[in-house]
C-alpha cells in the first residue's frame, strides 16, 4: 500500500479518537481540528520514520502530545499575565477568606466523584480557568504527568507549575463553593 492511502485510512480510522483528545485538552473546536490536521501533516512528513514499533494510533497520539504542547507554548508566551486581586489584597493576604473553609464531605468524597451532576460542575469550573492554567491542570492532575514532564512540554519552571497549579486550585475551589456546595 502506498504512502498516501495508508495515510489517508488513518485519517479516516483515527481522526475521531485523535479529536476527541484535543477538544478536551483544548477545549476548543476549531483549535482541536486545527492541531489534529497538524498532526497530519506532521505524519505524512514523518511517515519514515514510524518505524511500526507501536500502533498507529499511539504513534499519532505522541504527535497529538507534542502539537498540543506546541500549541500550549506559544499560547502561554503570548498569552498576558493573569491577575490575582480577585484573591488576595495589596499585601498577599487572601481578600475573602471563606474559600479556605472545610465542605464537611469527609467519607463522601468517592460519591461526589460518582455524582453526574457535581462532574458537570466540577467541567465547568475547570473550564472557566485562564487557559494557560488549564493545559497545566489537566496534564498534571487528569493525564497524572509528573511535574517535570509538564513543565518541560510546556517550557515553564517547575516552581511556577506548582504555583499556577495552587492557583488553579484555589480558583476551583471557590468555583465549586460557590456552584455546587453553597447550592446543597
Amino acid at each position: 500500500m502506498m504512502k498516501n492511502e495508508i495515510l489517508k485510512s488513518w485519517i479516516e480510522q483515527y481522526s475521531g479518537p485523535l479529536l476527541k483528545k484535543a477538544l478536551y485538552m483544548l477545549s476548543n473546536k476549531e483549535d482541536a481540528q486545527d492541531v489534529v490536521q497538524e498532526v497530519f501533516l506532521a505524519a505524512f512528513s514523518g511517515y519514515d520514520s514510524f518505524e511500526r514499533n507501536s500502533q498507529p494510533l499511539t504513534w499519532l497520539t505522541a504527535i497529538l502530545n507534542r502539537k498540543i504542547a506546541d500549541f500550549y507554548r506559544k499560547k502561554y508566551k503570548s498569552e498576558p499575565n493573569i491577575r490575582l486581586d480577585h484573591f488576595f489584597d495589596e499585601t498577599g493576604s487572601w481578600k475573602n477568606n471563606d474559600v479556605l473553609n472545610d465542605w464537611n464531605v469527609s467519607g463522601k468524597e468517592d460519591e461526589l466523584l460518582d455524582d453526574q451532576d457535581f462532574n458537570k460542575t466540577l467541567e465547568e469550573c475547570i473550564e472557566e480557568l485562564p487557559s494557560r492554567w488549564k493545559i497545566l491542570l489537566k496534564m498534571y492532575y487528569i493525564e497524572e504527568k509528573k511535574a517535570p514532564e509538564v513543565s518541560q512540554e510546556l517550557d515553564v519552571s517547575t516552581t511556577n507549575l506548582w504555583k499556577i497549579l495552587q492557583r488553579s486550585r484555589m480558583q476551583l475551589r471557590e468555583c465549586l463553593e460557590f456552584n455546587w456546595f453553597s447550592k446543597r
